[in-house]
């Protein structure tokens, strides 16, 4: 027996609906590319409106669903969602803020931090250096197909944390959202950590070079030719540079994919 509209409109399949709704658009409001590039609102909508419904006959057809007697509730209900669905996004753009930090050291260890421009992605003054491996890391992040994964965990979060199960913070969630916030630091230092030690060397040697011939002026050879190198360092680590950040990006997601298991 088909259901009819009246059941398919019924108050708990509407809450439910919305729900749905609500955890994708906590996950599409924080998650890179989609959350930080200027899409029209529209779009972004539409968007979570399609795989909402997409995804409602799987999570509909699975959730003993009991709908909430008061507004309170629901409110509630709708904050608990959307914390869950911005906590897989959040997580996404802990590599982006890696990637960042890493372009800011080499920028500060090659002398052109004056060299700021608009980042389109978050509407902010950013070196140069800091914007090529955040596109580097948006082409990986594309070519690897990340926002399948990001789907992926958010349909994962549906099976473990259905709608209506009361949702805590649980110590082994926060270990893990914690422990992918601190590796930001030791990713953006080992994506960068050849170009920053061959550029140490080079300032060790400026400095012997500076007490041997002090009547050479080293100041004004040094800045330009510490911008040449880096420049030829990055282009040369370039390779080696996409093979990390390939390997690092697959640990995130899986990392994500396993956080509500």
């Amino acid at each position: 027996m088909q259901p009819n509209l009246l059941t398919l409109l019924s108050p708990a399949n509407i809450v439910i609906f919305v729900i749905i709704f609500t955890r994708i658009s906590g996950m599409l409001f924080s998650m890179p590319l989609i959350s930080t590039y200027p899409i029209p609102q529209q779009v972004k909508i539409w968007l979570v409106a399609l795989v909402s419904f997409l995804l409602f006959p799987m999570v509909a057809g699975t959730v003993g669903f009991t709908v909430p007697q008061s507004m309170p509730e629901l409110a509630l209900y709708l904050f608990r969602e959307f914390s869950i669905g911005y906590i897989i996004g959040f997580c996404a753009n802990f590599l982006f803020a890696a990637v960042q930090i890493g372009g800011e050291f080499v920028s500060i260890q090659i002398g052109i931090t004056m060299s700021q421009v608009l980042d389109p992605a978050t509407g902010e003054q950013t070196q140069v250096v800091s914007q090529m491996y955040t596109y580097l890391a948006t082409m990986v992040f594309i070519g690897l197909n990340a926002h399948q994964w990001l789907f992926a965990a958010l349909y994962k979060s549906f099976q473990a944390l259905p709608p209506g199960v009361d949702f805590v913070f649980t110590g082994d969630i926060v270990s893990q959202v914690l422990h992918m916030c601190a590796s930001i630091f030791t990713i953006g230092i080992s994506m960068i950590l050849p170009i920053f030690c061959v550029m140490f060397v080079s300032e060790v040697l400026m400095g012997f070079m500076s007490k041997m011939m002090p009547q050479m002026n080293i100041f004004m050879v040094a800045i330009p030719l510490k911008i040449y190198v880096g420049i030829i360092l990055m282009l040369m680590f370039l390779s080696p540079t996409v093979t990390y950040l390939v390997t690092v990006t697959q640990n995130y997601l899986k990392g994500i994919l396993n956080l509500f298991a």
